[in-house]
């Protein structure tokens, strides 16, 4: 069954121009990198072969590249992280019919859920409860409500209709045990756009590691998670989109071990002045104004895309204070108008 999943994977191996080309073919929407990795030059590293591969997977393009001393090696653990990650988008995929997640939204009643999804739901509870709620994967009922006002309006939904979806946005009203998961209040609805991507992507990694490859990266549409480097002695160099797009990149540093995620205005967004996106602040409703760009190095890919819209949300204060209570967490905060804000130890990343 594995084989037959590599072989599909395989046989759709593209470059990243045509990637785009499917990705406008299909009408996926396709969510501007935030971070840009840049590979080493040349394709044979201290007698390494350096394997990149790139595919349409998770609503983005994805890219992962693997340096090992055995090309096939290296070919084949590609496929197979791929072949993962496949596997897992079809258990969080909230857009597609009949997969989990999907079934809890239209049910509101998930039974003999797997290891997967229920890891993720604990993981986002967790989130939640640090963050103080400014995480929270209920609030999909009013993403819906601004989607469906735009593309019928051309506005926003007036304060009624949003404080309605409102009652339904609690991430305390999930309940789950050893006989499922229930969504306590009818309607309410979850999603995983904002945590699962990290975590396919994590177990993609471990499963790369597992199999002795030592040096790799893989780059979700900016989500990048790196296992040492790109070769001995041989960093990744990861840049931060400039939000203002004054330039291209606002902020450069290296990573040989750990993950990276942004979170964004201009990422995906309902109106052309990017005032209402696809983050919310459960507090009001509404996107936040104060910052437009959130970035989080972290250990793993999930710890820096949650952690990346929990900080989004807060004001850019609260976020370092947050950033600065947890381990291993460093974190940049571009507020509206350029000003930056980092937490203790951005500095010694960016020397």
């Amino acid at each position: 069954m594995q084989q037959d999943s590599i072989k599909k994977i395989k046989e759709k191996t593209v470059n990243r121009r045509n990637c785009l080309k499917l990705m406008g073919a299909f009408g996926l929407g396709l969510a501007a990198p935030t971070i840009i990795a840049k590979p080493a030059e040349g394709k044979h590293l201290d007698r390494l072969h350096s394997i990149s591969r790139t595919h349409p997977l998770m609503g983005t393009i994805v890219t992962i590249t693997i340096t090992d001393s055995s090309r096939d090696k290296a070919e084949k653990n590609v496929e197979k992280a791929f072949a993962k990650m496949t596997e897992l988008e079809k258990i969080f995929d909230r857009h597609a019919d009949n997969t989990p997640v999907s079934w809890l939204n239209q049910k509101g009643l998930l039974k003999n859920i797997s290891p997967e999804l229920a890891d993720v739901l604990h993981q986002s509870t967790f989130y939640s409860y640090i963050s103080k709620g400014t995480f929270d994967i209920t609030v999909l009922p009013v993403l819906e409500l601004y989607k469906k006002s735009y593309e019928s309006t051309g506005s926003s939904p007036s304060l009624k209709q949003i404080n309605e979806k409102m009652k339904l946005v609690n991430f305390e009203n999930i309940k789950i045990d050893k006989h499922g998961v229930r969504l306590l209040k009818d309607g309410m609805q979850i999603s995983l756009d904002g945590i699962a991507k990290g975590y396919i992507i994590d177990q993609a990694a471990n499963l790369i590691k597992l199999n002795g490859i030592k040096y790799a990266l893989i780059n979700a549409g900016g989500d990048v998670r790196v296992i040492g480097g790109n070769g001995p002695n041989k960093a990744w160099k990861i840049g931060i989109k400039d939000p203002l797009g004054k330039r291209e990149v606002t902020e450069l540093f290296e990573l040989n071990n750990g993950a990276v995620a942004t979170s964004g205005n201009y990422e995906n967004y309902f109106d052309k002045d990017k005032i209402h996106h696809h983050i919310i602040d459960t507090s009001t409703g509404d996107s936040p104004v104060q910052t437009i760009s959130a970035t989080v190095l972290a250990p793993t890919v999930i710890q820096a895309d949650a952690l990346s819209t929990a900080f989004f949300i807060h004001n850019p204060k609260d976020a370092i204070n947050l950033a600065g209570s947890l381990s291993n967490i460093e974190t940049l905060i571009i507020a509206k108008g350029g000003t930056k804000y980092q937490s203790s130890g951005w500095d010694n990343i960016t020397k």
